[in-house]
């Protein structure tokens, strides 16, 4: 058992419920496809980080899909609840089984790297608490060395309160934390633009 654990939050690919924000404005199944295409994006990119992975689900546990069933990884079902509550019970487990360094990321950061996940575990030997701003004011990674519970809780979830709302519980608790370079989040077409077109079209393409 590794030291670190990397909790990966996905939504289940089934159209009309995935990157409902972006399919308002290209369809639901161009979204659908980038979807799919962003989550075997991720997926080298979670392989090479130095921890223990859990993948956590939307809605079912999929044993078939791109994702390992064993090795460093392990497959869960996220929690009722709303994203706070989700996030909450995944990091309470994870402390729980013994991980001394929890962090965790979504699949919607074109450019998010292993460097960067493994540079936030790095944090965490001496830090309370990282945390990747998106520049949409949410957060596309967050970590810490022991459960915060505040931070998941009183937040307006897909807002730009989210980051200050974050840091403020940081510096309210009493916490240490280092801030990750800001990175976007695809959310909705605008973001999709920057991406580069060739890397793009390819994610909104069916192989």
């Amino acid at each position: 058992m590794q030291k670190n654990l990397l909790l990966v939050f996905v939504k289940n690919p089934e159209l009309g419920k995935c990157k409902t924000r972006l399919a308002a404005t290209i369809g639901d199944e161009k979204a659908l496809t980038f979807y799919r295409n962003m989550l075997q994006h991720t997926k080298p990119i979670v392989e090479d980080v130095q921890a223990d992975k859990q993948i956590h689900y939307s809605a079912y546990i999929d044993q078939d899909d791109i994702w390992p069933n064993d090795g460093d990884f392990s497959k869960q079902l996220q929690e009722s609840g709303d994203l706070g509550d989700k996030m909450k019970a995944a990091f309470k487990a994870g402390f729980e089984a013994g991980y001394e360094r929890v962090s965790i990321i979504g699949s919607d950061c074109y450019t998010i790297t292993s460097t960067i996940i493994n540079g936030a575990f790095r944090a965490l030997e001496s830090k309370d608490t990282v945390l990747g701003p998106s520049t949409d004011g949410g957060y596309y990674l967050v970590g810490m060395q022991h459960l915060i519970p505040e931070i998941f809780e009183s937040k307006n979830w897909s807002t730009e309160s989210v980051t200050p709302d974050t840091i403020k519980d940081f510096e309210t608790q009493g916490k240490s934390y280092e801030l990750l370079t800001a990175l976007t989040d695809i959310d909705t077409e605008a973001d999709l633009m920057t991406i580069p077109t060739a890397a793009r079209n390819l994610l909104l393409s069916n192989k």
